[in-house]
């Protein structure tokens, strides 16, 4: 009589399973370093460039200028791709600089003010002379509407360089880049609102006020339901874009409300874990039930309430943090630099447009300007006694990462939208940013290898 083959044994991946994992555990592993957005972000761009130098350029471009929207009754909502991109998804990269920024000033690097103050100068003179080097080439109208574009720093690729060169620099290194390059973006927030903002409607502001209100009351009254926050973030988002603010700054706004305080605390986590995982034993070891969670609702109930509990120990803020952290560096990232990053370099005079003052007030601006206002207020902060340097890190390589911070791609890509209209200037400004941000990585990063050569972090 033939014997059925046996099932495979519980835990044991079936064929398939093992075969799919050899295919995307590799690409996990990748998305896991710290170092993929970056380098996703960098072959987007340079695909980019690709496609807008080629046959596909025209039709490309013309594909973001494309109309889509919402519509319910009489009440629609439509704009390009391109605006879709720039004002909606751009506003979760925003929410997630938010929450960032919120995490770093409660628990983080600028959570007091002796930790604070190094990189928070740094920040300041990392805005100010790549300002006043821009103003100086172009002082006048319109050119002058490009001066906050050197201003930023673009945290993922100074953070990857720094990253690819772990075994080489102090720890305190990157974590003091970190946080000047996040104290650069609430500057760089603080400029689009303040300077970049067009005709205000007073009832959609008004709306938008009435909905931040809303936000703050359930923050400040315990509310940690996710849908909440979703849901009026959305009309947030709307009422600002409707309001003539730039509508992703409402990402940064529901930020600073989404709870950074878990529901239970560590030691209630613990107890209630205990107690649930002694009632699984209980009920797996019972030889009157079922011991498998197909077949034992008791054990199922127990499994899920384990799976509650610890979201209940993580809070909110948290969660949101990590749930967006690769969507918006693997997609909503490298749809911005597909939506913006194309130039045609065809039929350009490149000399022309490297020697026009936008192109050098950026490009000047973020590589020597940078330096010189990260450097030099950073030696100010530490010389006047306000500040000082962090442990294992001399003044070489807090230069390097000064060149570093000149990699301004991201949010200088998204800045210079704002300030020109004109598609010439554009093309002038994002060719500064390319080259300008080119320049302070490749500066960096040959800085930082020569100050550490032969030098390994733990010694």
């Amino acid at each position: 009589m033939n014997q059925r083959k046996p099932r495979l044994a519980a835990g044991e991946p079936y064929p398939l399973e093992r075969l799919f994992g050899t295919v995307v555990s590799p690409l996990e592993s990748f998305l896991r370093r710290a170092t993929a957005g970056g380098i996703v972000l960098v072959a987007t761009t340079l695909l980019t460039l690709g496609i807008a130098n080629s046959s596909l350029g025209a039709p490309f471009a013309h594909f973001w200028e494309l109309g889509a929207g919402l519509s319910f009754g009489s009440w629609g909502l439509e704009q390009s791709l391109h605006h879709w991109v720039n004002d909606g998804l751009m506003a979760l990269f925003f929410l997630v600089v938010g929450l960032e920024l919120k995490r770093e000033v409660l628990v983080g690097e600028l959570s007091s003010l002796k930790d604070a103050a190094l990189p928070v100068f740094a920040a300041l003179g990392g805005m100010l002379i790549p300002a006043l080097t821009y103003l100086w080439l172009n002082p006048h109208a319109p050119q002058l509407r490009g001066w906050g574009i050197p201003m930023a720093t673009d945290i993922a690729f100074a953070i990857g360089i720094l990253v690819l060169l772990a075994s080489r620099v102090p720890r305190a290194l990157t974590v003091f880049l970190m946080a000047l390059a996040i104290a650069d973006d609430l500057g760089a927030v603080l400029v689009i609102a303040l300077f970049y903002t067009d005709a205000l409607d007073q009832a959609a502001l008004l709306n938008a006020a009435l909905v931040l209100g809303l936000l703050i009351l359930l923050n400040r009254g315990g509310v940690r339901q996710r849908l909440a926050y979703s849901v009026l973030g959305v009309l947030l988002w709307y009422f600002t874009l409707r309001s003539g603010i730039h509508a992703t700054l409402a990402g940064v706004l529901l930020a600073f409300t989404i709870p950074a305080r878990p529901r239970h605390t560590p030691h209630q986590f613990d107890a209630r874990v205990s107690q649930l995982l002694a009632a699984f034993r209980a009920h797996r070891d019972d030889p009157n039930t079922a011991s498998d969670l197909l077949t034992s609702h008791d054990m199922g109930t127990i499994a899920a309430s384990l799976e509650h509990d610890a979201k209940a120990v993580q809070s909110p803020l948290q969660r949101t943090e990590h749930g967006l952290g690769a969507p918006v560096a693997f997609v909503i990232l490298p749809l911005f630099a597909l939506a913006n990053a194309g130039i045609d370099f065809r039929g350009t005079d490149l000399a022309a447009s490297l020697g026009h003052s936008i192109t050098l007030g950026i490009a000047l601006g973020l590589v020597l300007g940078k330096f010189v206002g990260i450097g030099g207020f950073s030696w100010l902060a530490v010389r006047l006694g306000i500040a000082r340097l962090p442990h294992g890190v001399s003044w070489p390589l807090l230069f390097g990462a000064a060149w570093l911070g000149g990699i301004g791609f991201t949010m200088s890509l998204f800045i210079s939208q704002l300030a020109f209209k004109d598609p010439a200037q554009l093309e002038f400004a994002k060719i500064g940013i390319l080259l300008g941000s080119a320049l302070a990585a490749v500066v960096g990063l040959a800085w930082l290898l020569l100050c550490t050569r032969g030098r390994r972090r733990d010694q």
